[in-house]
């Protein structure tokens, strides 16, 4: 991957990104037909807008869907052909020598091998059935433990990843990522002062599923 490539900004968990930039998608300028002279001056109908084609040249967004902003970018025709598009400000390679243990790596870098998607996908499915048996008061006390640390090093990551694009690059990026990474810093901040609630609460939870299920036990052995 080039380390200039462009790349999708995370919002960890959140899944909130803006694709269409209403500024980007201009007047196409129609091509002119063939080498015809230009028709009388008559009114004619207005050219229809822009088709973002589906083919292999128009970007894709990370759930599959076309990149409205990167279509837009291959389809406007009015810009001179011979400006190329500025390279993305965010260096990935220094980013990721900088923060070397950062779930971004694991999770959310853009990739395309289908192995290391199918990867991801089998944690993410070991984490929501962790998940699970929090919500049915079923994990041990040590898997309830273990469910919230992992929760509070997504958003510790997720932040520190956040805070330092911003402030490596801040100056150079589009006025809505920075927007976007602001937003990510502050959900992942609110997430983090409610983990411990969340804890106490799933422990109390379970400690009481705990106890009424012994009582109930005690109460058939009792049983003639």
């Amino acid at each position: 991957m080039s380390t200039r490539a462009r790349w999708q900004l995370p919002l960890g968990t959140a899944g909130v990104l803006v694709l269409a930039v209403g500024a980007w998608l201009v007047l196409g300028g129609q091509t002119p037909e063939d080498t015809a002279p230009p028709p009388a001056p008559v009114a004619q109908a207005p050219a229809p807008p822009p088709v973002f084609a589906s083919t292999p040249a128009v970007p894709r967004a990370k759930d599959g869907g076309l990149d409205l902003v990167g279509a837009a970018t291959a389809q406007v025709r009015a810009a001179p052909e011979e400006e190329e598009a500025r390279p993305y400000p965010v260096d990935l390679e220094a980013l990721r020598a900088k923060l070397p243990g950062n779930l971004y790596w694991d999770t959310d870098v853009p990739t395309k091998d289908p192995e290391e998607l199918a990867r991801r996908e089998g944690v993410k499915a070991k984490w929501n059935a962790l998940y699970g048996k929090v919500l049915s008061n079923e994990a041990t006390e040590e898997e309830v433990h273990q469910y919230y640390e992992h929760r509070r090093q997504v958003s510790e990551d997720a932040i520190t990843f956040a805070t330092t694009v911003l402030q490596d690059y801040g100056d150079k990026l589009p006025e809505e990522h920075r927007g976007l990474l602001e937003l990510s810093v502050n959900m992942h901040r609110t997430r983090l002062a409610e983990i411990p609630r969340q804890e106490s609460e799933a422990l109390a939870r379970r400690e009481a599923h705990a106890q009424r299920q012994k009582e109930w036990r005690a109460g058939g052995a009792r049983q003639p």
